[in-house]
């Protein structure tokens, strides 16, 4: 009796493991969402004159927000679409007023990003991959000088390319870790009468590193 048991018990173990283990294994593969959260670093770049060093021009702040794709599972690599929607804590209140017209807040606004990754799989349950795509931001600026002053917002144009770790918890549920640098050549104004003013080219740099958690379905 004791023996029927025991064979009963790993026939059963048999048949089980393998719809087991199919059931977590990560697949890297259709749709996902996910929220972000990471370290936000804007500043000019190198082509704008910072006075010598004396003028701070750059803004650091919490980002977060939410993102979502559809990978591709091809054996060996993964390649996918991406989209996200992000804020950010990143500001600078310095309200100088002077003789001539400059800049005294400046809040960093939302950012919209689409995009497209690929990656390979160091290990079933780990994607390295990098990413590129568009991006356009919101800068909130406050400009004044001893006579008058405007609250705008710029929006920016510009590109985006990162890498990172992708780690499965198991079939459905995932952590990363990215590192992203945006490169912003492009902006006009939106006025609070509502005109907007023609494109005129800027430079701005973005440094985020972010993580996030998020659900494969």
């Amino acid at each position: 009796m004791n023996k029927f048991m025991v064979a009963s018990l790993l026939a059963g173990a048999s048949v089980a493991t393998p719809v087991l283990a199919q059931d977590i294994a990560p697949t890297f593969t259709g749709p996902r969402v996910e929220a972000i959260l990471g370290y936000d670093h804007v500043g000019a770049g190198s082509d704008v004159d910072n006075n010598n060093g004396n003028d701070d021009q750059s803004i650091d702040g919490l980002l977060y927000g939410v993102g979502a794709g559809y990978d591709v599972n091809l054996g060996s690599a993964v390649v996918g679409v991406e989209g996200e929607y992000t804020d950010s804590t990143a500001k600078s209140d310095r309200f100088d007023p002077t003789d001539q017209f400059g800049f005294g807040r400046v809040s960093q606004g939302r950012d919209l990003y689409v995009g497209a990754r690929a990656g390979i799989l160091a290990n079933p349950n780990t994607l390295v991959y990098v990413k590129g795509g568009y991006t356009n931001a919101k800068l909130n600026v406050l400009a004044a000088d001893t006579n008058q002053s405007t609250d705008t917002s710029f929006k920016l144009d510009g590109w985006r390319i990162g890498g990172g770790v992708e780690r499965a918890i198991n079939a459905n549920t995932f952590a990363k870790v990215e590192y992203r640098y945006s490169k912003y050549d492009s902006a006009h104004i939106d006025y609070m009468n509502g005109a907007t003013s023609s494109e005129f080219d800027i430079d701005t740099d973005r440094h985020q590193v972010v993580a996030s958690v998020g659900y494969r379905f």
